[in-house]
């Protein structure tokens, strides 16, 4: 017959285990709160014509610029691009090759990508997130610091 002691200790790690399960990992967690920030600029109609990007940065002609700020060296402008992910991602990679930069990081998942890039004395990240809730619709945030 199995001891009281021993039902405690099952039960003990049943819930241990139990607890290390079905939690999200830090990158799932980090993934969701940058959706969850990029999803209003789906909605955005705001339309910047000029933004303060080097003359020559690269964009697609699906890319339409929404906003922009500045914290410190880094500009930021948000857009959308009308299409899917694999078409930005491939759009993207054209135009930054296209326009001299050079790629020095990329990655595409399923629902988000990334390209990193330096050039026109800058570095950067090209961010595409799938966010909108729309087959032909994503967000592009643009990070862009001087070298």
């Amino acid at each position: 017959m199995v001891s009281r002691f021993s039902w405690g200790v099952l039960v003990a790690l049943l819930a241990v285990a139990l607890a290390g399960c079905g939690g999200k990992s830090a990158e799932e967690k980090a993934k969701e709160q940058a959706a969850k920030a990029s999803a209003p600029v789906c909605d955005m109609t705001q339309v910047l014509t000029t933004t303060k990007l080097p003359a020559g940065f690269p964009k697609p002609d699906a890319v339409t610029y929404h906003q922009q700020k500045t914290e410190g060296p880094s500009l930021t402008v948000d857009a959308t691009y009308a299409g899917n992910l694999d078409d930005a991602y491939s759009s993207y990679e054209d135009a930054v090759s296209a326009a001299n930069y050079t790629v020095t990081h990329k990655e595409k998942e399923e629902d988000d990508a990334e390209i990193n890039y330096e050039g026109g004395g800058t570095t950067g990240q090209i961010a595409l997130r799938d966010v909108c809730g729309e087959d032909d619709k994503l967000v592009v945030e643009i990070t862009n610091r001087p070298q």
